[in-house]
């Protein structure tokens, strides 16, 4: 385990779209870690700091509809320090900033292609490449990141009878951490059939977005219902996995901050950490050698608008 994070940006292109998309990075490192503030955010990292250690395994984290990766800022920081690179791509259309394509179809295409583009980019990263094991790559997604998640892994999602969507399985991921995931695009049958690897199923119990039914689609369409470890967070609603926002963001009239009334999301987000980080060591099944620390590099203390 890394006592420091190291963070970076990296800047992924999309040729069949023409467009480019920022993925922020996460990764372990020996230098110490600062504030460096992202808009409303403070993170503690040390920015463009050089990996330490490895080989790793790779996690991409998928924010929600209309998200950004910030606000899993606690949770990729803890797998950091536990040993993964975290790459974190702004799906473009469909974030915090520009919600064009939020309910369009292309959306649904999007996102699965733009995580494989993420994971070629950062395997092929002149810094990180060398450190990571590729063919070892886990998905984390919260709700249109756990059906981006689903699609990566093999899921077929269908927008109605006889409408596939174009999605391709990469045979990269090894493993799914579902949080609140948006199924309902998963309905016929066999739309899972070929979603076999281990999967960390998380449903609120006050979820009016991504209700528990979708979770159970998944339950019952995947083709071995012993990979998946289902768990209903209690008093939860759909936003809870989100890390605890800054005070200034923590008003009434602001979803994503707003919790069922007694529901502590500091208290929840520790275990959440530990839930995760602890399937994630199962069922990669990885061991880390160390590799020599590179030697000069320094944090640039000020990423501008790399995020």
């Amino acid at each position: 385990m890394s006592p420091f994070v190291g963070a970076r940006s990296l800047i992924v292109r999309d040729e069949r779209k023409s467009l480019s998309f920022p993925v922020l990075m996460m990764y372990p490192t020996h230098v110490p870690s600062g504030v460096v503030a992202m808009g409303p955010y403070s993170l503690e990292v040390a920015w463009n700091a050089p990996a330490q250690g490895g080989p790793f395994p790779l996690v991409v984290l998928s924010h929600g509809g209309g998200g950004t990766p910030l606000a899993y800022r606690t949770l990729a920081s803890h797998l950091a320090q536990s040993g993964y690179v975290v790459a974190m791509p702004e799906h473009p259309g469909d974030n915090r900033n520009d919600r064009s394509l939020s309910e369009a179809v292309e959306n649904l295409e999007n996102r699965p292609r733009h995580v494989r583009l993420t994971m070629d980019a950062v395997c092929s990263d002149a810094e990180l490449g060398p450190r990571l094991q590729c063919d070892n790559v886990a998905m984390i997604g919260h709700s249109m990141g756990g059906y981006t998640a689903l699609a990566v892994a093999g899921g077929q999602p269908w927008t109605g009878p006889g409408q596939r969507v174009e999605v391709t399985k990469d045979p990269r991921v090894k493993a799914l951490v579902l949080m609140a995931p948006a199924a309902c695009w998963f309905v016929p049958n066999d739309a899972l059939q070929h979603a076999s690897v281990p999967i960390l199923l998380l449903v609120a119990e006050h979820d009016r977005i991504a209700p528990r039914w979708q979770g159970q689609l998944v339950l019952d369409l995947v083709p071995d219902r012993a990979r998946v470890t289902y768990k209903i967070v209690e008093n939860a609603g759909h936003f809870s996995f989100l890390s605890p926002f800054p005070p200034p963001l923590r008003t009434p009239g602001f979803l994503p901050a707003t919790d069922p009334p007694g529901f502590d999301r500091e208290a929840f987000q520790r275990q959440l950490q530990e839930d995760v980080r602890g399937f994630l060591d199962a069922s990669l099944r990885w061991s880390a050698s160390p590799l020599p620390c590179p030697s000069g590099g320094s944090p640039v203390a000020d990423p501008g608008s790399a995020i």
